[in-house]
């Protein structure tokens, strides 16, 4: 038998949402064959997830730093570059 403990234990959630935005939602969730609060919680966690990672600090010394402008301020170059530079591009006809 599988004890469950407050971490792990499902919590309500009530929210108040429009009619129309219900419905939208309940499309969406539909075509991906899940319900209404699976759907929801999937959008919810991957905005906070990504809410938290646009809020990281990385740190670095003075050196890497310096180090990674410098990359950032060469020109792009290679033979992957000029391939995409010479490829049709599609408003061009």
């Amino acid at each position: 038998m599988t004890k469950t403990t407050p971490e792990t234990h499902a919590k309500p959630v009530n929210l108040r949402i429009r009619e129309d935005m219900r419905m939208l939602i309940d499309r969406a969730a539909k075509i991906r064959g899940k319900t209404r609060s699976d759907f929801m919680i999937d959008a919810a966690y991957r905005a906070a997830e990504d809410t938290l990672l646009d809020q990281a600090l990385i740190k670095v010394d003075a050196e890497s730093y310096r180090h990674y402008l410098d990359i950032l301020d060469e020109p792009p170059n290679g033979e992957g570059f000029a391939r995409l530079m010479n490829v049709p591009k599609p408003w061009q006809g």
